[in-house]
């Protein structure tokens, strides 16, 4: 029998939706007003690198919105390493300006601490619309649902302590907390595959011994920081 699932895969037609979910629910949070202290610059600028990152995860992972696009999760397959965007510098200098610096810390702060065990990285979750929290539960769920097909286990990083609640609903273990830039907080999350008995869900950043490389039957192009 057929699965019906609540989200639908993005394709390289909804870059533009997705890039636009993305700069409203960043804008108005703690993370998008470091990145972008210019209010009125800041729409721009979230706008230019959420479409950057989300052309690349089409092309290593996946993205998958509501069917009525309120809302949008994008994943990175991390079963072995992921090359930057093409003229990644150089793309994020026109798009950032005397902001660069800012993206770069965060880039950097979360790749140090990203885990080396093969998994899938839910890398961003927007449902800008507040008024309703339902929308951020349904596509973290149909997504999470596409996903744990793969028989891996799944790591993100979250910005605010209402998406720290709402993965922990999920099932997601908070594995650390750290600061960036000395002012925004990002909580990692952590959620051990439903057809991988008998592993830990802490990631101890221990090499696996043979990388697991999910099947990809079907593969579609995919704001990601790495």
């Amino acid at each position: 029998m057929k699965m019906t699932m609540p989200v639908v895969r993005a394709r390289w037609c909804d870059i533009d939706l997705i890039a636009d979910l993305v700069t409203d629910a960043l804008s108005p949070t703690a993370l998008g007003a470091w990145l972008v202290p210019d209010e009125r610059r800041r729409p721009a600028v979230l706008a230019a690198v959420a479409r950057m990152w989300t052309e690349h995860a089409l092309l290593f992972g996946e993205a998958f919105l509501l069917p009525d696009g309120t809302a949008a999760t994008i994943w990175f397959h991390r079963y072995r390493p992921i090359p930057p965007p093409v003229r990644y510098a150089d793309r994020l200098a026109d798009a950032c300006g005397e902001h660069q610096d800012r993206f770069l810390q965060l880039d950097q702060a979360l790749a140090v601490r990203r885990p080396v065990e093969a998994h899938n990285h839910l890398a961003l979750l927007a449902a800008p619309d507040p008024a309703d929290p339902g929308r951020a539960a349904a596509v973290l769920a149909g997504a999470q649902r596409w996903m744990d097909r793969l028989s891996l286990p799944t790591y993100a990083e979250v910005f605010t302590e209402a998406d720290r609640d709402l993965f922990q609903r999920h099932g997601y273990t908070h594995r650390d907390t750290f600061r960036v830039g000395g002012h925004t907080t990002t909580h990692a999350m952590w959620l051990s595959s439903p057809f991988r008995t008998g592993r830990s869900s802490r990631n101890t950043r221990s090499q696996v011994q043979r990388p697991l490389v999910p099947p990809r039957s079907n593969p579609s192009p995919r704001w990601a920081l790495r």
